[in-house]
């Protein structure tokens, strides 16, 4: 009787450890690859500002005036790419 009431503790106090997990503050857990370092798996170097920020009022102000130039006359460091973009080696002509 012992073991078995043990292990029904055991099991109600992981299910009481795993709910707790649930509640964690969303502002906590949305933002918390802003102080992860890159090289644990953060954010990388070139993601862009969070929405609602004016850093990010600004960066998409920059996209839209970049939009505007037509693309043989657009600056190659400006130009946004998307994150994970390769160029193409055996592209079909």
């Amino acid at each position: 009787m012992s073991k078995r009431f043990h292990s029904l503790l055991l099991l109600v106090g992981l299910a009481a450890g795993l709910s707790g997990c649930g509640t964690v503050n969303e502002k906590l857990s949305t933002g918390m690859g802003d102080y992860v370092p890159q090289w644990a798996g953060g954010l990388p170097a070139d993601a862009p500002p969070r929405a609602g920020t004016p850093e990010y009022d600004a960066w998409m102000k920059e996209r839209q005036r970049l939009r505007q130039i037509p693309a043989a006359d657009r600056p190659k460091e400006g130009a946004a790419q998307p994150t994970g973009a390769t160029p193409t080696s055996g592209a079909i002509r």
